[in-house]
């Protein structure tokens, strides 16, 4: 892997501060911003990072709480995978990551309750110090690489070194790692399934599945068994928590009161 340029300040937490409501009480705005530049120079886009959930109905439940952050080069559609997925949608004009931006998405596997978070690392060597401590603490590592780059597919020893250092993994060979060969829709590909297969024999039979972020093959399969993986652990109940689950379609209770 290789980089260079200039570095950029990666996730800053911004206060903004609107004017009053209408009882005469000041609003407050918090939220997370991530700045990102277009592949080819610098500027900001309108992306932001932010949690998406999915909660039907109002009731309190026992809900895994499991983190997963996506490996690999930049470019190979880390992003759009991550957004697909949460979103169910694609944007072909994405721009790249800097630093981190991690969504959210509530989803039941094989009858368990699970909070999913997903976390998307920017690819380029430059960004490094930038992402490295996001690592700890991960459930599963979705190593990326995208079908119609064969140098994307050659840097994941280097990847998967990479997060098994900086996340302090104390038994690689048994954590859960998920490969994924992104842009399955390109038909110029120079990663062959030969290749692949050889290469997740050599490291602990990880599962493969091949995504296209652009009409959604396989992105929904690929996260579920990331979970699966995870929740067949024995160790998860330090990961149970009581979650509150709100039906975001129920209208609010009107109070005119401003006490």
């Amino acid at each position: 892997m290789t980089g260079g340029g200039v570095s950029f300040p990666g996730h800053v937490s911004v206060i903004s501060r609107r004017g009053p409501d209408s009882c005469g009480h000041p609003r407050r705005h918090v939220s997370g911003r991530l700045r990102r530049v277009p592949a080819h120079g610098c500027g900001e886009s309108r992306h932001r990072s932010r949690a998406v959930t999915t909660a039907p109905t109002a009731m309190m439940s026992k809900s895994a709480l499991v983190k997963v952050i996506l490996l690999g080069d930049g470019g190979v559609g880390k992003s759009s995978l991550m957004n697909r997925y949460v979103t169910n949608k694609f944007d072909s004009h994405l721009f790249h990551t800097i630093g981190v931006e991690f969504l959210n998405k509530e989803l039941e596997v094989d009858g368990q309750q699970a909070t999913l978070q997903i976390w998307d690392t920017a690819g380029q060597e430059r960004f490094r110090s930038l992402r490295t401590p996001f690592y700890r603490g991960s459930d599963c590592c979705l190593l990326t690489f995208s079908l119609d780059d064969g140098q994307s597919f050659r840097n994941l020893a280097n990847w998967k070194k990479e997060f098994t250092y900086y996340a302090d993994i104390k038994d690689p060979d048994n954590f859960p790692f998920v490969l994924l060969g992104n842009k399955v829709d390109v038909p110029e590909r120079q990663v062959t399934g030969e290749d692949v297969q050889k290469w997740c024999r050599e490291n602990g039979g990880c599962p493969y599945f091949e995504t296209s972020a652009k009409d959604a093959t396989n992105v929904a399969s690929a996260f579920e068994e990331a979970v699966r993986r995870i929740l067949a652990l024995d160790d998860r109940a330090d990961h149970l928590i009581q979650t509150n689950m709100v039906d975001l379609k129920k209208k609010a209770h009107q109070n005119t009161s401003c006490c």
